[in-house]
């Protein structure tokens, strides 16, 4: 039986960090983003790609706030608009490399609790980075909550809900067995309430990383790949100590992250969408840069000293922690 394994891109992957996102900046990168997808099918796995939009979801809603002729459309509506935008370039990238109409984008909803907290703590950034005194500006002038991001500056920051069900997961399954690429919960899903028999919509963006492990469960995935942009998740990062993980258990997993090695604006996501996959049945999560995604999924290094990704493993069979 072919297996199926679900790869989570950022949205950063598209649009990357010094990068405006014109429309060739964004080509290029989706084409890099393909090959990278093209050698996971090649091995024999069936793919279902799961996207970010945190620059392409922030920058649309500058855009969109940029003039009082149109009205502005709210920020699910928005997460819409970059599912059908990197949806066609991700799907164009791929079809140039394994022929037209191999991957298909599906327009994604996600359920969410209307309870859950982190919407009175918003927390997910989106759009541009900012300086201090324009992001206290924007603060104050248009009710954004700002928060400092990775020491480069500030940025808009929005509510992140847990994702609790996916709406199309039958098409999405249908598609799957046919033998089709699906580009799916693009920007984590569009994010609606679900109360009785109506939904509306939530505003909030859902983290692609906690979309992607669950659709992962939802279809039985054997694999989950969370693409980033580092080869390999590290220890005690930027202290004298730091030292990279290589092929490791969820055991393993859980402890580091138990200890608070995983910040929760950065690998802490990836990690608990891991362990809860693992935990729920899957059988291997790797996180890794796109070169080194299908390489380190197998297992096997090509040719000596050849270099792979992190590997968190279910069961203890191979795991190793590399120094």
């Amino acid at each position: 039986m072919t297996k199926t394994a679900v790869v989570a891109l950022g949205g950063n992957a598209l649009t990357r960090v010094g990068q405006s996102g014109t429309c060739d900046e964004m080509l290029a990168n989706a084409a890099a983003m393909a090959s990278a997808v093209h050698a996971v099918i090649e091995a024999g796995w069936r793919v279902v790609v799961v996207h970010g939009n945190g620059p392409q979801v922030g920058n649309l809603a500058l855009q969109q706030e940029a003039t009082a002729m149109v009205p502005a459309q709210p920020l699910p509506l928005l997460s819409a608009m970059t599912q059908g935008l990197l949806g066609s370039l991700l799907a164009r990238a791929i079809d140039l490399l394994r022929g037209p109409g191999t991957a298909v984008a599906l327009i994604t909803h996600v359920t969410v609790d209307p309870a859950d907290p982190a919407f009175g703590a918003p927390a997910k950034p989106i759009g541009p980075f900012f300086k201090p005194a324009e992001a206290r500006q924007l603060a104050e002038t248009r009710g954004w909550v700002v928060q400092p991001d990775s020491g480069r500056g500030y940025r808009r920051v929005v509510a992140s809900p847990e994702p609790a069900s996916v709406i199309e997961i039958d098409a999405l399954r249908a598609l799957v067995d046919a033998g089709h690429l699906v580009i799916a919960g693009g920007g984590g899903g569009i994010p609606v309430h679900a109360t009785g028999p109506h939904s509306r919509l939530a505003d909030a963006v859902i983290d692609k990383d906690r979309a992607a492990g669950l659709i992962a469960r939802l279809l039985g995935a054997q694999a989950l790949l969370l693409v980033t942009a580092v080869d390999r998740v590290m220890l005690d990062y930027g202290q004298p100590t730091q030292s990279e993980l290589g092929t490791i258990t969820a055991a393993d997993a859980a402890r580091y992250l138990a200890e608070g090695q995983f910040p929760p604006g950065s690998m802490g996501p990836k990690m608990e969408a891991a362990l809860r996959f693992l935990a729920e049945g899957g059988e291997l999560a790797v996180i890794t840069s796109p070169d080194l995604l299908a390489v380190t999924l197998s297992g096997t290094l090509t040719s000596a000293g050849a270099r792979s990704g992190t590997r968190i493993e279910r069961t203890p069979a191979h795991a190793e922690r590399s120094p």
